[in-house]
């Protein structure tokens, strides 16, 4: 691990100790659009120094199955630097996140993108995203940012997210792994294992590296 390396991981940590010290203060859209004021880009996802997030987003999009993709929702899009790698991917791509700061950064920043929109929406109450359904969902490193996570939220979000995946449709899971040797990694088998029980989707495959999991999975066509 290189010195750009650690100082990504602290970052990182920054990041997330400042969300955990104002999220008893705000509700959820707002704790996250304090944070981004705060740090701007939270997570060093478009800062080009950093060149882990970036990797990690193409080997993530390199392991869809080889299909063409009519409609592509990006959950917690953040930024939006995944939304934009899936904008070749898929004749419409849609980035929604809790934060309207957010939100507003990534449309800035995608200029020439005529596929490629964002929203501000909660994953918890997706049922508002009237332009449904999408034969590709990803949801990449923030299901364990959910408030008060347990496993009825978890099953509640899985719910919601099912609501939106086609029939046929390919469900994209990412989160951070570190063989479960931290309390983040058992939460990320946790989420995983949540989704791959639901009815109606079957795992396709499954990729591990040292600090992220991938579950590639897809709806059942009946």
């Amino acid at each position: 691990m290189s010195l750009r390396d650690i100082s990504f991981w602290i970052r990182s940590a920054r990041a997330d100790s400042m969300l955990a010290k104002i999220r008893h203060e705000q509700g959820s859209q707002q704790v996250f659009d304090r944070l981004y004021e705060s740090l701007h880009d939270p997570w060093s996802t478009a800062v080009p120094y950093y060149r882990y997030q970036l990797r990690k987003y193409q080997i993530v999009i390199s392991l869809l199955p080889l299909r063409e993709y009519r409609r592509a929702l990006d959950i917690g899009c953040g930024l939006g630097v995944l939304t934009r790698l899936l904008a070749p991917h898929a004749e419409q791509v849609l980035g929604v996140d809790v934060s309207q700061y957010a939100v507003d950064y990534a449309g800035r920043m995608s200029p020439g993108l005529s596929n490629v929109q964002y929203r501000q929406a909660d994953l918890l109450k997706l049922d508002t995203i009237q332009d449904r359904q999408f034969d590709l969902v990803v949801a990449a490193d923030m299901l364990y940012y959910l408030p008060s996570l347990s496993h009825q939220v978890l099953e509640t979000a899985r719910d919601q997210v099912m609501a939106l995946l086609a029939p046929g449709g390919t469900l994209l899971l990412v989160n951070h792994y570190f063989f479960q040797f931290d309390r983040s990694s058992r939460l990320t088998r946790e989420i995983h294992n949540c989704f791959r029980g639901a009815t109606g989707l079957h795992l396709i495959r499954e990729h591990r590296r040292p600090f992220y999991l991938v579950s590639v999975l897809e709806r059942n066509t009946d």
